[in-house]
């Protein structure tokens, strides 16, 4: 297995329609994702003293984390506009070796900033809102 690049990492939204045409968040120096699982513990007398889980129960989440150049662009218009809506689109994770998740999220979180003589940046916090699947 060959290390991937980061630049490769791709954060993109769905365009709203059925089926969604996926544009990429323009401008992103940095993405991270997060897979969270909240287990069911089924711990008994007979576990011998050892934590026991139900397989394939409990709550299981996403996040992401971007961070980047504001550009202007189509799709950080509609990130930005289901901030401020608190609604939930379909986003797509792109990753070099050609492997993609797609699934609902919300914005958690759209920060901007800006010096003076400098770019304007912002950062991006997504949470899952329904299932995330490979593609």
């Amino acid at each position: 297995m060959t290390p991937q690049k980061g630049a490769a990492f791709l954060l993109k939204i769905g365009d709203g329609a059925q089926p969604p045409a996926y544009d990429t968040v323009a401008g992103l120096r940095t993405t991270q994702m997060a897979i969270n699982g909240d287990p069911v513990v089924v711990t008994h007398k007979q576990s011998g003293g050892w934590r026991a889980l139900l397989s394939g129960a409990g709550t299981r989440s996403v996040s992401v984390s971007a961070a980047g150049i504001f550009l202007g662009s189509a799709a950080e218009d509609r990130v930005r506009g289901h901030a401020l809506a608190g609604t939930i689109a379909e986003y797509e994770l792109s990753f070099e070796d050609g492997a993609k998740m797609r699934g609902p999220f919300l914005v958690q979180r759209l920060d901007y900033s800006g010096d003076f003589n400098a770019e304007r940046t912002y950062t991006l916090q997504l949470e899952s809102a329904g299932p995330v699947v490979p593609v």
